[in-house]
């Protein structure tokens, strides 16, 4: 009832990394987060989940978790039906009650719906966490009114809630820690539907992604140009770093999970994070708003400037410019 985290918690997370360095898994960030939880949840008795009628893709039901039902309160899964705004503010309700860490899931275009209770939750400094998965261009050919583009930024634009967007399957558990460990505020994972993946392969203790960002590949020497990015296109950054480097262009990449943790880090933490390189370049699959605190308002912006549209996700990058190469000639362009 006085919100602590049970110790249980902080042995599971760690069997898990240990569980992904032994074998990586390439996986959706969507899927990654059910591995998570599948030691989370019993880890934490106190977690109630749910889907707002979108359990199989939102992946938010363990194989542990029993329904809930009128006939039987016992069940710690809640099938909230195509409700999402209700689902949103039931969760606070739970929070506000205490004894209960609830989280639900939808897809984060449908957060619209969710907002104004997610906004009073994070109003009232109340842990309800939101998986919000299909979370840009990349859920394909379901098209535009589904590919969520300014959501991000929307979100992002709320006081006091945290806004996650992990690259693989370890930054998705990290994420779900410190959305675990936020007691006083609401927090929302957007989450992919395509595979990713996992760069982070080594056993790592730290949680990286409290931070906001870090570095996830350096260079030798002082970087000519800075590479930050979320999500689904670090693996994209990562290949512009390399197509940088044969044309003799020193690039690191900077993840940068969550927004607003980078932003409430100390002053000198966060000035070494963004660094001083000559050329600095946002890579999201959404509008530009809100990156201009990264980048500078002088920045590269790599990301989206419409709607989306209908095709395979890989075909939909390559239409909308967010592409390994787009984002080392933007870079090259910008040095000559």
């Amino acid at each position: 009832m006085k919100g602590e985290l049970p110790a249980a918690l902080t042995a599971a997370v760690r069997q898990v990394k240990e569980t992904l360095a032994a074998t990586p898994k390439d996986i959706a960030t969507r899927s990654s987060s059910e591995f998570a939880l599948e030691s989370l949840v019993p880890a934490a008795p106190e977690m109630v989940g749910g889907s707002a009628d979108l359990t199989g893709s939102n992946n938010t039901r363990t194989k542990s978790m029993k329904a809930m039902s009128a006939a039987d309160y016992g069940g710690r899964f809640i099938h909230y039906g195509i409700r999402e705004f209700g689902m949103a503010a039931a969760m606070n309700g739970m929070a506000l009650h205490g004894g209960i860490i609830p989280y639900s899931g939808t897809f984060l275009v449908f957060s619209d719906y969710s907002r104004p209770a997610i906004r009073l939750a994070a109003l009232m400094g109340v842990r309800a966490i939101h998986v919000l998965t299909h979370d840009s261009i990349g859920l394909g050919e379901d098209g535009p009114t589904h590919q969520p583009v300014e959501h991000l930024a929307a979100l992002r634009a709320i006081p006091n809630l945290l806004v996650f967007r992990p690259a693989d399957a370890v930054e998705t558990l990290e994420c779900w820690q410190l959305a675990l460990q936020a007691k006083d505020r609401p927090s929302a994972l957007a989450l992919t539907r395509q595979n990713l993946p996992q760069f982070r392969r080594e056993l790592d203790a730290e949680n990286r992604c409290a931070a906001g960002a870090y570095e996830v590949a350096g260079t030798d020497g002082k970087a000519d140009v800075s590479i930050f990015v979320t999500g689904s296109e670090v693996a994209i950054a990562i290949d512009a770093k390399k197509l940088l480097a044969e044309r003799g262009i020193k690039a690191r990449v900077v993840s940068v999970p969550c927004f607003e943790l980078l932003a409430e880090a100390p002053e000198a933490a966060r000035r070494a994070i963004i660094g001083d390189a000559k050329v600095k370049i946002g890579v999201e699959a959404a509008v530009r708003q809100g990156w201009d605190a990264i980048i500078g308002s002088d920045g590269i912006f790599v990301g989206m400037h419409s709607f989306g549209a209908s095709a395979p996700y890989k075909e939909l990058y390559n239409k909308f410019g967010i592409t390994p190469e787009a984002v080392a000639e933007a870079a090259v362009k910008r040095l000559e």
